[in-house]
């Protein structure tokens, strides 16, 4: 069985999920240190941080979505975005590709980099 992928713009979505409670953590952790002012601002200020990079990371994302191509995936019929020459199925993470030259080899992210 071959490693599992999953769509670019999921990865995304989940490492800005991850962001926002990172920063809500962060800024729970700043209330154990009252006793000093500094240490509890500082917490404060690095979840509101995390929770403003996440804020950021979601915009992108969608401005990014709203540019992609959307195709119908042949294993679960259901229309999903293509993120680069590879992705992978938002649904079912069927690898699909947008490039001719690449129908019927392996599926590897790294056709995705600039040469």
């Amino acid at each position: 069985m071959g490693a599992k992928y999953s769509n670019k713009i999921n990865k995304i979505r989940t490492f800005a999920l991850v962001l926002v409670f990172a920063g809500i953590i962060i800024m729970y952790l700043g209330i154990f240190f009252q006793t000093s002012p500094f240490l509890m601002t500082l917490f404060m200020l690095l979840g509101f941080l995390a929770i403003i990079g996440s804020t950021v990371t979601y915009f992108w994302i969608g401005m990014l979505s709203t540019k992609t191509v959307q195709v119908v995936c042949p294993n679960c019929d259901r229309a999903t975005k293509v993120l680069g020459r590879v992705d992978a199925c938002m649904h079912c993470d069927e690898p699909l590709t947008m490039d001719k030259s690449l129908e019927g080899k392996e599926f590897n992210e790294a056709y995705n980099a600039k040469k």
